[in-house]
């Protein structure tokens, strides 16, 4: 059986060749908002509320952590690019997720929120040179990460999420 949490795997660089991908994954970054669009096209408000796998978040709550989690790496690059192996400060995503404008928000808020920030985010990565993919911030849990290895991490992610909405639709038939 799949494990649920990771319906395409964990993370992991192993046997990727960051620099020869990076326009793969920027390309990945482009497309997450209109992938996790048509993700939850069509659900209704109790589908919205369901969560995508026992003691998981419900389909809502990943919709909105996508944009949560996209900005802070948005601004974490930004601080690499301009300060010297800034340290950046993590956020608690389990609570996030539980704050009242998650439940309060109509997902297509955090979709629109998505797509211009992607937007944004997509004109720095390609504005990048060569010697800017080596440029680190320092992550308090995780360590250094170059923003070559965090452009890999954010392709992931936002594919990650769209698998946890599109492994769920599958399985309860909302096709």
């Amino acid at each position: 059986m799949t494990d649920l949490r990771y319906p395409i795997g964990k993370f992991s660089t192993e046997g990727v060749a960051l620099a020869a991908e990076r326009a793969h994954f920027i390309a990945q970054i482009e497309q997450a908002p209109a992938e996790l669009r048509a993700a939850v096209q069509g659900l209704s408000a109790e589908q919205l509320d369901t969560a995508y796998r026992p003691d998981g978040w419900t389909v809502r709550q990943v919709v909105h952590h996508v944009p949560d989690s996209h900005m802070n790496s948005f601004i974490r690059c930004k601080l690499a690019l301009t300060e010297e192996e800034p340290t950046i400060k993590p956020y608690d995503e389990d609570s996030w997720a539980r704050l009242g404008d998650v439940r309060n928000t109509a997902v297509e808020v955090s979709l629109n929120l998505l797509e211009n920030l992607h937007q944004r985010w997509v004109v720095l990565l390609r504005s990048l040179r060569d010697e800017d993919w080596s440029r680190n911030f320092r992550h308090p849990e995780l360590g250094l990460m170059s923003l070559e290895k965090n452009l890999a991490l954010y392709a992931w992610h936002g594919r990650h999420h769209v698998a946890h909405i599109t492994g769920l639709r599958e399985r309860m038939g909302w096709n």
